[in-house]
This record gives structure tokens, sequence and C-alpha cells, in this order.
């Protein structure tokens, strides 16, 4: 049999090697086990895996040695489901193990994912004896690490009887695929100890690791103790330490080495076109693939998909369709996990999303991760419906949706509140089994979103192992929804639970504390935030602004908004709308001209803003200036800026010209716009408007309850009752239902609420009586101009109906006006919602 060994290796094909297995079986060798194990690892290698299992079923009694080849070759083609079924048909057919068999299985248990049964593996290993053999527990490293058991692994690292080379360096890899750079950086610390003469394969996860923590001065260091030791430094780790030295930061370093390459590869080519894409320089990444196609170096499958990204980053289509062009004459796998998103992303960022449905459908073979990168971009445009109809498309096309699909088209469901369509998507992750971190916080968000808080909850309840995304997502969701005391319960659950917070956690706490007006709890977050040495983004500060100025601590939010760092329009909106929220509108009006004398230009929030302030304060002439000049910063008015204008003049009497801007504006009045202008008639008693524009109002349909109940009793006290009836017919008849005005107030800690004939609390009748003092307070200091009188007036006049809006109005009006009453406005935190 000696004599025919050699013939294995010169038979290239397999119609050779059956040839020479026929040859074997007529020369009498049919049950010689050498040639047998041979045979059986020929056929594998010729990729005939049911033909070496035939040769193997025809052996009657395969030795040991023969079952390990067998398991070998079926993890080699990664069957690694069918190599553990060889291992357990081996062991009930009492065969005696060999230490040559448990690398292979403990692979196959690695490629697999099955911890457990890696686990009972091991425990045959020491029955058996062999845990002290070096490659059996160098693969025992490999499987804990694969498998993401770091702990077992350093496990079997420390009871190693001699640890060499090989067995450091899987423990420092181990490390750094489990996300543990800094600790396998402590393994390559104490290596330095052990006096071995490391190779390029150890400094590879070491360089890796380097990647991962992105230190400069970390990666020099590493980059120095090579250069010392005159490690070499093969294609490999030179790309590594290209694609270290980008990731750190240090493009110019990275340049060096690529331009000291030995050998000018495209693997090379290929780690400094990726380094260029992430640093943002896509044109130089471009020019170092026109340089390798001039010096005739073949670009493979990963360098035209860097070259894609690149072209995405500049937005050249014409580019990225030769490089499209160029993978499919190359005969390149243009549909598998990593082409198909490449391509989507390249035609969407050059705004051409219909050839990206035209490249999904035009595939025979279409990947679940192109479809998820379409869905993702159509989502980030808020193109939601688009994306809802292709994850439908998936579901008819029997494209089995996985863990992204589901959250992304979850996530569309929620944004534009359609809750049946995520019902039906909420069943199917059930059905598929697919409910993990990304679906379960998708879900919270989407529930929320379409109010059902109850479903929200249920959910969030019901997860063992809470992230601080799901925390958040609950934390928003009762936020959003006028919950806010929930959402401030669990906050403080997170942090009495010692619970990682984060900005978004912080956003919604604040957003919750403003929203009922809990100053002092509102106080106790932004300290936390500063003794935590938490890093505050312009996010939460603007929150924290607009929190402060609804709780009418309008110093504080001063406080906050000069210690920016940064200020966006955003936080200029935040502080104008302040300002006009407290009265004062002088300061609005300043804060407004510094910021334009800055160069940042206002938004449509803004100038909203601005207009309610101007309103507020009867500013008509400053108003009607700032309306004027929206055009001027190239933004175009809408219905909320047509509403400021005619609630400013109405207030002050000129309602015609409010009726005038209200029949030249671009788009029909809404019931917010005839509100205003029915108010204005309301406190100068102009019938006579009402009347001209009866026909507008009796065409109006909304779900406004605040219109319809305005107008009654604008009919009521002019004692027109039949028209007044009509009104509430017309609500009767659309089940519409006022809903009541509430108000809250923070005294002593505690937020006490109260609304329209509400007389459950024991002080009620001590809470009118300081109105009441109040008021005869004001009047006796002279405090009885226009402002005033419309304030107590509304509370006076108003029905039961309204009486918690009226209170509401009345005390904002004083409290942000009578600057010089003896009273103290930080005893009270106020804030009055209207539902």
């Amino acid at each position: 049999m000696t004599l025919y060994m050699p013939l294995f290796s010169c038979c290239k094909t397999l119609r050779t090697l059956i040839q020479l297995h026929a040859h074997l079986l007529y020369s009498g060798f049919r049950y010689d086990p050498q040639a047998t194990t041979k045979l059986i690892e020929s056929y594998a290698q010729m990729g005939s895996l049911q033909s070496a299992r035939l040769v193997f079923e025809t052996f009657k009694n395969p030795d040991p040695f023969m079952w390990g080849v067998l398991i070998k070759c079926h993890v080699w083609s990664h069957f690694y489901g069918e190599a553990l079924s060889f291992y357990k048909e081996m062991l009930l057919s009492g065969t005696q193990l060999s230490r040559f068999i448990f690398p292979s299985v403990l692979r196959a248990c690695a490629g697999l994912g099955d911890l457990g049964f890696g686990a009972k593996v091991h425990g045959r290993i020491i029955k058996s004896g062999y845990e002290g053999d070096d490659v059996i527990e160098t693969s025992l490293l490999v499987t804990y690490g694969e498998l993401g058991c770091r702990n077992d692994a350093r496990k079997v690292f420390d009871y190693m009887p001699t640890r060499d080379l090989v067995s450091w360096s899987t423990m420092i890899s181990c490390y750094v695929d489990n996300g543990e750079a800094s600790l396998g950086m402590e393994m390559f610390r104490l290596l330095g100890y052990e006096g071995f003469e490391l190779d390029s394969v150890t400094m590879l996860s070491v360089v890796e690791a380097c990647s991962e923590l992105r230190s400069s001065r970390l990666a020099s260091s590493v980059h120095g103790y090579i250069l010392q030791r005159r490690i070499e430094t093969c294609g490999s780790l030179d790309n590594s330490l290209i694609v270290m030295y980008s990731k750190c930061d240090d493009l110019y370093s990275a340049e060096r080495i690529f331009m000291n390459v030995d050998t000018f590869n495209v693997t090379s080519c290929t780690a400094m076109i990726s380094s260029y894409n992430r640093s943002g320089r896509f044109r130089n990444a471009l020019e170092v693939f026109f340089k390798m196609l001039d010096s005739k170096v073949e670009p493979n499958a990963f360098n035209i998909i860097c070259v894609l990204g690149s072209c995405s980053g500049l937005g050249c289509l014409r580019e990225g369709k030769s490089a499209h062009c160029y993978a499919v004459r190359r005969n390149m796998d243009v549909e598998d996990d990593y082409f198909g998103p490449a391509l989507v992303e390249l035609y969407s960022e050059c705004g051409n999303l219909g050839y990206c449905e035209k490249f999904l459908h035009a595939n025979t073979e279409r990947n679940v991760v192109s479809w998820n990168m379409l869905m993702s971009v159509y989502n980030h445009q808020g193109l939601l419906n688009e994306a809802l109809l292709l994850f439908v498309q998936m579901h008819k096309k029997r494209i089995l949706a996985d863990s992204f699909s589901l959250s992304t088209s979850i996530s569309a469901c929620g944004d534009i509140g359609s809750l049946v369509l995520g019902n039906q998507i909420h069943g199917h992750a059930i059905k598929r089994g697919f409910l993990n971190e990304f679906v379960l916080n998708a879900l919270i968000d989407m529930y929320s979103k379409c109010g059902c808080l109850d479903k929200a909850y249920s959910i969030f309840d019901d997860i063992k192992h809470k992230s601080i995304i799901a925390w958040n997502s609950m934390i928003c969701g009762f936020s959003h929804n006028g919950n806010s005391l929930e959402a401030i319960k669990l906050f403080d659950e997170m942090c009495l639970n010692h619970i990682g917070i984060d900005e978004v956690t912080l956003l919604c706490a604040v957003q919750a504390c403003s929203q009922i007006g809990n100053l002092r709890k509102g106080k106790w977050i932004h300290h936390k935030l500063i003794v935590d040495g938490i890093v505050i983004d312009p996010f939460v500060d603007t929150a924290l602004i607009d929190m402060y100025c609804k709780c009418g601590d309008l110093r504080a939010a001063q406080r906050v908004f000069h210690s920016m760092s940064e200020r966006s329009v955003v936080s200029w909106s935040a502080m104008i709308s302040g300002y006009g929220m407290n009265g004062a509108v002088d300061s609005a009006i300043a804060c407004f001209a510094e910021m334009v004398n800055l160069g940042i230009k206002p938004n449509s929030v803004t100038f909203t803003n601005i207009l309610a302030a101007c309103s507020h304060s009867g500013y008509v002439e400053e108003g009607k200036s700032y309306f004027d000049s929206m055009r001027e910063f190239s933004v175009e008015p809408k219905w909320e800026h047509f509403a400021c204008v005619v609630d400013l003049l109405s207030r002050s009497g000129d309602l015609e010209e409010a009726y005038r801007i209200i029949n030249t504006m671009p788009f029909p009045a809404d019931a917010t716009i005839w509100g205003a202008f029915l108010n204005g008639c309301r406190i100068h008693q102009r019938i006579d408007m009402i009347e001209r524009i009866r026909n507008d109002l009796s065409n109006m349909i909304t779900n406004d309850t605040g219109y319809y109940t305005l107008l009654s009793n604008i009919y009521a006290e002019e004692g027109k009752w039949g028209a007044s009836t009509e009104v509430r017919s017309v609500m009767k008849s659309t089940s519409l239902k006022k809903v009541p005005g509430y108000s809250t107030i923070e005294v002593d800690r505690r937020v006490y609420r109260f609304g329209a004939g509400d007389t459950s609390s024991w002080q009620m009748k001590e809470i009118y009586d300081v109105l009441e003092n109040i008021q005869s307070l004001a009047l006796q200091q002279g405090y009885r101009d226009h402002n005033y009188t419309t304030a107590f007036d509304f509370y006076e006049g108003n029905n039961v109906e309204n009486e918690g809006r009226g209170l509401a109005t009345a005390y904002r009006t004083i409290s942000t006006s009578m600057k010089t009453l003896p009273i103290k406005s930080e005893e009270l935190s106020y804030k009055s919602c209207y539902l």
C-alpha cells in the first residue's frame, strides 16, 4: 500500500481519483484502513462528501483515525451538524476515542454555536484524560472564544500546564473578538514577560486591539515594537496597520505604510481605500483605485464594494454604475450580503430610489440584507409608506424577514400611526419567534406613538433583562402621551436601581418635568447631570431651557442658555419662546436680533415663537414687521404663522386687517385661525363681523372642540340661543365632547391638579378665596389695564365648563406681568395644560 500513497497526490480531478479507487478495489485493498482513510480524505478534498461517506460506510470496522478523518472532512466543508452526528454515532459504536477527534468536534460546536454540546465535549475530554494536550486545549480556547464565553476561555488558559505562543495569541484574539480590546492588550503586556519571540500572527490580534481602542499613542507604540523586534510585516500585518492608523485618525501614517508596501496588491489597495472612506476622503479612495487599475492589479469583490462606497460618498452615479458593470462582467456575485447593500446605498445616495427597487426585483436570489438596506433608506428619508410597502412585498415574495426588517417596519408603523398594520407585524414576529431586544424596543415605541400605553408597558414589563433603550422607549412613550408622572416614576426607578442613563433618558425626563411644571424635579435632574459629570449635548441643554421657562424660572433658563458653548437655531428659538411665554417680549425681541446679528438664520419655529410673543403682549407693529420679513430669510409662512398674525390683529382690535389676511392666505383657513379671529370679535364685541363670516363658519368642519365651544359661547353671550344650540347640536352629531381644561401647581414638593368644576380638593374654597384676594389687591394697586381685565373677565365670565382653563389663564397673566405685587414668583411653580 505504501507504493500507492504518492498516487493520491497526483489525482487532480475527480475522474482520476475514481480510476485510482477502482484500481485499489481490483488490487484487493478494499479493506485496507490506510487506503480507505486516504480515499475518504481525497474525495472530501474533491468536494464529493457523498462518495467519502460511501467509502466509509463500506468499511466494516473503522478505527478511531478513520472516524476522525471523516469528521474533519465534514468540518472542512462546514457541515457541522453532520460532523457532530458522526461523533455521536462513534460514541454509540464504542470506538475508542483518540486525541485527534476532539479539535474537529470542538470546531463543529463553535460553527453551530452550540455551547451546551461544547461543554459536554469538554467534559468528555477531561474524562478521557486529554485535558493536558496543547492542541486540544488551544481548540477549547478557540471554541469558547467564538461562542462569546471569554471567562470560560480564561479558565482553560489559566489551568494550562504549559502555554505556548499559539495559546497566548489565541487568548489575545479571544478578548479582541469579544469586544474586550483593553483586556487583549493586558494579555499582550503579560506575554512580553514570557520571553517568546513573537510573530506576525500574534501581532495581527494586537494591532486589531489598537484599532478598536482608537488610541494613536498606543498604535504608534505597537508599530514601534514591531519595527524594533524586526517582526516580518507580511501583507496581512501591513494591511492591518493601515486600517489601525485610519481608525486612530492618523491617515498620514497609514499613507506612509501604504507607500512603503513591498508588493502593490489588491489587499493593500483595498485597505487604503477603506481607510480613505472611513475618513471621508472619497476622492483619494478613487485615486488609489485608478492607480491600482493602471498597475494591472485585478480588483476583487471586496475592492469593488469599497469603491461603491466611495462613489456613494461623492454622489458619483456614473462612476458607481461603471463599477457595477465591472462586477457583472467579472461574474462577481452582486446578490451576496455585502454587494447588494452597497449597490442599494449607491443608488439611494445618488437620488435614484427607483433603480434600487429595480435592482432588488431583477435579481433571482434576493437576500434580505439588500431589502433591509432599502427599507432603512426609505425610513431615513421619511418615505414611511414606501418602506411599509416594501415590507409587504418581501412577505409576498416569501423573503423571510429578520429582526432588522421587523423592527424597521414596526418603527414606520409608529411614525405614521398605523396601529392595525403594527398589530399584524407584531403577530408575525411572535409567529416567527423574532421577539428579540430590537423588535421589542420597536414595539414599545410603536404602541406608545399610537397611544396604546397599556400594550407598550405590558411588553416593557415582560422583558427580563431591560436595556437602556427599552427604558428610554418607555419613558419617552409616557412623556409624549402626557403621562409625565409615570415617566418620572420610571426615571426614578432607573436611578434607584443604578441603571446607567444616557442623554436620551435625561432628555425625556426633563421634557416630562416641563409638561407638569415640576421645577424641583427638573432642578434635581440638572444637578445630577453636573454631579455625575455627564456630558450635556445641545439637545439636553435646549430641553433644560424649555423646562425652566415653562416652570417660570427665567433666570435659570438664561444661565443654561448663556453657558452653552454652541447654540443652534433650536436653542435660540427655545429661549425666544421662553421669553414670550413669561411676558418678557422685549427680551424676546432682543434675543431674536442678537441671533440674526450672529449670522444664525431663523427658521419656521423661530418666527412662530417671536410672533406668538408679540401676539400675547400686544406688540402689533413689531409682529407685523416680523411677519413681513419672513421671506427675506427664505421662510414661507405656514398656517401657524398666519394664526399668530390673525390672533395679534384680532386681540388689538384691527379685525378688518385680520379678515383681509385670512382672505389672502394661499390655503383655506382652519379652525385655529377662525378661532383666533372669533376671540377678537368676542373681546371687542364685534358681532357684525361674525355675521359677515357666517358662511365661512357654517362650512367649517373640524374636530377642535374648543372652536365650537367658543362660537357657542359667543352666541349665548349675545342672547342668540338658537344659534348657540345649533352649534352644540353640531358637536353632538359628530360625537365631539368638550375636554375640560385642568391646571397643575407644585407646592412643597407636591403637584396638585384641579380642573373645570372640580371640588374634590379639601382646599378648593381657600384656592378661590386667594384668587379673589389677588384680584382685589391688583385693583387696589391700580392694575386694571386691558391684559388684567381680559384675564379676570375670562375667569369670571366663563361657565363651569371652561373654569379650569379660565383659572389657568388668569393665574398665568398675573404671575408673569404684575412684577410689583408683594408675591414672590419663586414660591409657586406653575404649569397649565389644555387638553
